[in-house]
């Protein structure tokens, strides 16, 4: 059975370029997409708090670990939660995500997103007097989280990094640091590029991983695996337009989670195809003039009040992320 390729961190670690996501998953769903897909290849799962499903993962992981699996062929990333910023949260979270997960450690954790949350009142506290939006923690720099994560203990995160960065924001936790991270988990497909961020974050050896390689459906607009150029070069590749979209995320170097779980799905995303230098190109095209960011808090539902991205929709809000 093929494992597929691997990305080598700036720290020695070895990452499955093609991972499992698990965001916006069916309860029960998940518990059965996780165990089919390492039972079939897969050895690089993406996790999080916020998905409200690591109990899911872990049910998965006791049928397959050490049955077909040994733990440390394995590869765990889950995420930080905005409500667990503050120092004395961290550790706390992380220690209920293993809990969660059954396992002694992650091999990779990361700062969700750059805001932070007041703790102590869940996952998605309410402001105080707009119902339609989430508090926020004014106070809790990323400068801080940044610090707590570099505390957390060895012995239970092999590595750390950050997600929905923005080069202030590395510039900003690495500066008053020192430490760089090793992952930034970004939004990542044709039609978001972001050739700056990609160029600032290859010059630190940050590794990119790509979530939403495919788009989304957050906003109604058609989806890219209907897009007829992905559709034609798949069909020269005798390949899913999903497979495309992905083989187009692996020829920027990123690692890449497609969603799945559906297990038809769950096999054919893993099987990599590969694109020549003409078919990505003719793929990166179709995001000329097309830019689109589908995953902005500013619009969610209740709302974050806050400028993260610097979108011109974001420039309506508050608040700004407060890295120092």
């Amino acid at each position: 059975m093929s494992f597929g390729k691997h990305i080598t961190f700036s720290t020695g670690a070895q990452l499955p370029q093609i991972g499992l996501g698990t965001w916006m998953s069916q309860p029960k769903e998940v518990e059965n997409a996780v165990e089919f897909a390492v039972r079939n290849g897969y050895r690089h799962l993406d996790l999080a708090m916020i998905y409200e499903n690591q109990h899911e993962v872990g049910a998965a992981l006791k049928k397959v670990i050490p049955s077909v699996v040994k733990r440390e062929e394995l590869f765990l990333t889950s995420k930080l939660w905005n409500s667990a910023h503050q120092a004395a949260w961290a550790e706390k979270e992380l220690d209920e995500t293993l809990k969660q997960l059954g396992t002694d450690y992650l091999d990779l954790y990361l700062v969700h997103w750059p805001i932070a949350f007041p703790p102590g009142n869940g996952l998605n506290p309410p402001h105080a007097t707009k119902e339609d939006e989430i508090a926020i923690d004014t106070t809790t720099s990323l400068v801080e989280t940044w610090k707590a994560m570099i505390a957390l203990p060895k012995s239970k995160v092999r590595s750390i990094g950050v997600s929905n960065f923005t080069i202030d924001q590395l510039k900003g936790i690495i500066e008053a640091t020192g430490v760089v991270p090793v992952v930034n988990q970004i939004e990542a497909h044709p039609l978001l590029p972001q050739d700056d961020l990609v160029a600032y974050c290859k010059a630190q050896n940050i590794h990119i991983t790509a979530y939403s390689p495919l788009g989304n459906n957050l906003i109604g607009r058609p989806k890219l695996t209907e897009h007829p150029v992905v559709k034609e070069v798949a069909r020269k590749l005798d390949a899913t337009p999903a497979q495309v979209l992905i083989a187009w995320g692996v020829y920027r170097g990123y690692s890449v989670i497609p969603k799945s779980v559906h297990e038809d799905r769950i096999l054919s995303n893993f099987k990599q195809v590969e694109l020549s230098k003409e078919d990505y190109e003719k793929v990166t095209a179709i995001g000329h003039g097309n830019y689109t960011r589908f995953n902005i808090p500013y619009t969610y539902k209740p709302k974050w009040d806050v400028n993260i991205f610097d979108e011109p929709i974001e420039k309506a809000a508050a608040l700004k992320v407060k890295i120092h």
